[in-house]
């Protein structure tokens, strides 16, 4: 829509109302077309009660501001579940921040460039075309700036600089915590870091530097899934609660969320699991929480850039169901780059071996696997035998036998799953968007034996828990036990994993 200078005007003295520059929550349910038809938002009547609480929130602060003396900062730290209307919240504020702060500064941080493109700076994008003044300000990939016309005007006649008025997206550096640092704005700045709880501690402190200038405008910021119980973002929560708003919203009691996948999540992997207090719940994990992989560990791999090249590895873990309600699993990997797990469903053996070999013969050459590795315990020899005998490269693994560090792990199952754990923490890989997966990589847990070694929790001792079988999860330990599979920095064997070993005794091998 265009706007007569008149229109424009009207507009202007709107916006900068002290009713709606002063009030987030006014600004969001003026700028937006809710409830209009023919709009994306003829459905809704304004934001949700969570997001309204603190859209208001900040205004009380603002007033408050107003006041006293020595200007406040505005801290804020909100611990979710998923799935709430967390980004659009971040995108309101951002609007509202740059449509009445004119000047000012906004930096929006998150763990990486996917993240900040294809999550808070496209819904940022959404926003403005829906905002009544989206016109105001032109989007790149990672910032939003006024329009020239309007920058011209706010030099021209009423005298605002506008060097830093800006919002940018911008990624944090732990190697490099300085280069995230220089910031100032004496008419006001707002940071917004998103997944928070992967943020280091220097990170935290290089941002303290960000707030110097005595404005009364300024706010940070941070929201994640709390899936650290450690770190500034848990701080916030526990020893530094004072300096802190905080906010915990659990998904379920939020309206218009999908419910349905909730009450799954919850019932899949067990009320008292880490993904249902993380994902669902926005708890932090227990304090005493003896999971293998960290959830935020199994996270920050997902979708990572990986640089893959055509001379690594191929190959391919098959853990083999030995129940009526697991699958059978494949994972396919390439050096640091896991593909795809593929699942396989009521299927006997030779259905299962057929299904194999399938999408073995329809790989090109240089795309089939050089080891497809398979857990021989129960059923799997079977299919190691099938496998065989159709010419394809397998090897057994017995993840009962003696792992390669007899000293620190009960069995080679302990050890292979704690190499995926070393490969999260250490190595440049990558997993794919696979909610399952990621859950079930974060659900076993570990013990000690009067021995000191340590030992995985059995699916059976999962079951009981109520947790599923980790299917998915054991295909990809299965292709640590790879001699073939390379690494950044190696092959596994370099990392201390001497598969060879272990691998010897009850063992098929092919060729």
């Amino acid at each position: 829509m265009k706007y007569t200078p008149k229109q424009e005007e009207e507009l202007m003295t709107d916006i900068w109302s002290l009713t709606i520059k002063d009030s987030p929550l006014n600004f969001v349910r003026y700028a937006f077309p809710w409830g209009i038809e023919n709009t994306p938002l003829e459905e809704f009547t304004g934001p949700r009660e969570w997001q309204e609480k603190i859209l208001r929130d900040i205004g009380n602060h603002i007033r408050k501001n107003e006041t006293i003396d020595l200007p406040e900062m505005f801290r804020l730290a909100v611990a979710s579940g998923r799935g709430i209307g967390k980004s659009a919240l971040v995108a309101w504020i951002i609007l509202w921040f740059l449509s009445t702060r004119l000047g000012g500064t906004v930096v929006v941080s998150a763990n990486t460039e996917q993240q900040l493109r294809s999550r808070t700076w496209a819904e940022l994008g959404k926003w403005l075309t829906l905002s009544i003044n989206g016109h105001w300000f032109a989007k790149t990939a990672t910032t939003l700036r006024p329009q020239a016309w309007f920058e011209e005007l706010l030099v021209r006649d009423l005298n605002i600089d506008c060097g830093y008025y800006y919002a940018m997206a911008s990624l944090w550096s732990e190697e490099n915590p300085d280069a995230y640092a220089g910031l100032h704005s004496t008419l006001g700045i707002l940071l917004i870091m998103d997944e928070a709880s992967g943020i280091p501690a220097p990170i935290y402190s290089v941002s303290e530097g960000f707030f110097t200038e005595p404005t009364k405008d300024r706010f940070w910021l941070t929201f994640s899934n709390p899936r650290r119980n450690t770190g500034p973002f848990f701080d916030a929560f526990h020893s530094k609660r004072a300096f802190w708003n905080t906010e915990q919203i659990d998904s379920r009691d939020v309206e218009g969320t999908d419910q349905a996948l909730f009450h799954k999540m919850i019932e899949q992997y067990g009320e008292d699991s880490t993904v249902a207090r993380v994902e669902v719940m926005g708890q932090f994990p227990k304090a005493d929480d003896d999971t293998v992989i960290p959830l935020e560990l199994a996270r920050a791999a997902v979708n990572r850039d990986v640089e893959l090249t055509a001379s690594e590895a191929i190959v391919w873990g098959l853990d083999v169901a030995r129940f009526g309600g697991d699958n059978s699993a494949l994972c396919i990997r390439q050096g640091n780059t896991v593909f795809e797990i593929k699942t396989f469903r009521s299927m006997d053996l030779m259905q299962l071996c057929g299904a194999v070999k399938n999408i073995y013969d329809s790989a090109t050459t240089m795309n089939q696997p050089q080891e497809i590795l398979v857990d021989v315990i129960g059923l799997g020899s079977g299919v190691v035998d099938r496998l065989s005998e159709l010419g394809m490269p397998v090897r057994g693994v017995n993840v009962a036998e003696s792992p390669a560090s007899r000293r620190n792990y009960l069995n080679l199952r302990a050890e292979l799953w704690f190499a995926i754990k070393d490969w999260l923490t250490k190595r440049d890989c990558r997993l794919p968007e696979d909610d399952e997966l990621i859950a079930e990589l974060t659900s076993p847990q570990y013990t000690y034996t009067s021995a000191g070694k340590i030992k995985i929790e059995a699916k059976e001792a999962m079951r009981k828990r109520g947790i599923k079988s980790p299917d998915k999860a054991d295909a990809l330990a299965l292709t640590m036990a790879s001699t073939a599979a390379t690494f950044t920095g190696g092959t596994i064997s370099s990392m201390g994993y001497n598969f060879k070993k272990p691998l010897k005794s009850k063992i098929i091998r092919v060729g």
